[in-house]
């Protein structure tokens, strides 16, 4: 979905000594490094484990970052691996689609009951109830999936720096993308929440169903770890 191609050390050296820098750093596996042939500056890692693991670059990331900013970038990616963070994701989504479909059931159940109620002479609150569900139980499965996605950015932002011991890196990259108004094409809903900075617009978007923290609050939270080292 986001084109994101497979590439050998041979390709980029450069992109692969700061990969295997964090995977020092990290103790983790070396991952599969992968390129977007894409303008706008983003990033993102996916796969079940870290032994399957996966970190993708835009191509305009690495035209606009210099080197330590690709390498908290890098942490960060590294860090939604090490906090597996895919798998996350998927029991979270599977989680909000699993309360879709009860509220869904039991909107069946109250309206054919109400009916038969109504026919019967009863009064339609279940009726009533019944909408209800439908519509805040979708909305409270939105909330729970963008909430819990939230926290795994903020989570994956601090464990970089834990890698990298360089909270001014990964700083400064958010604030290269917070500059920054292009966003990658790529930009489905489906995968909007794997990327380091949402590709969706934010003004369009309620900070409670947003995916990511506001960047802004990102980066005072580096700024603030910066002043404490």
């Amino acid at each position: 979905m986001t084109r994101a191609k497979v590439i050998r050390y041979e390709d980029n050296p450069n992109l692969f000594n700061v990969v295997n820098e964090v995977v020092i750093a990290s103790g983790l596996p070396m991952p599969k490094v992968a390129i977007v042939n894409d303008p706008a500056p983003n990033a993102f890692a996916t796969g079940r484990n870290p032994e399957n693991a996966l970190i993708a670059f835009t191509t305009g990331l690495l035209e606009s970052m210099d080197r330590d900013e690709l390498q908290g970038v890098t942490a960060h990616e590294m860090a939604h691996v090490a906090n597996r963070d895919t798998l996350v994701s998927a029991v979270a989504a599977t989680t909000a689609g699993a309360i879709a479909i009860v509220s869904d059931m039991l909107t069946r159940m109250m309206f054919f009951g109400g009916r038969r109620d109504r026919e019967g002479g009863g009064n339609p609150i279940a009726l009533v109830i019944s909408l209800i569900i439908l519509i805040l139980a979708p909305l409270a499965a939105m909330m729970l999936r963008s909430a819990i996605s939230r926290k795994r950015e903020s989570l994956a932002d601090a464990t970089a720096v834990s890698f990298t011991r360089n909270p001014a890196g990964l700083r400064s990259a958010l604030e290269v993308l917070a500059s920054d108004s292009t966003v990658v094409q790529q930009r489905s809903t489906a995968v909007a929440h794997i990327w380091i900075e949402s590709p969706l617009d934010s003004k369009s978007v309620s900070k409670l169903f947003s995916t990511h923290p506001p960047i802004a609050e990102r980066i005072a939270v580096l700024k603030s770890m910066e002043s404490l080292g």
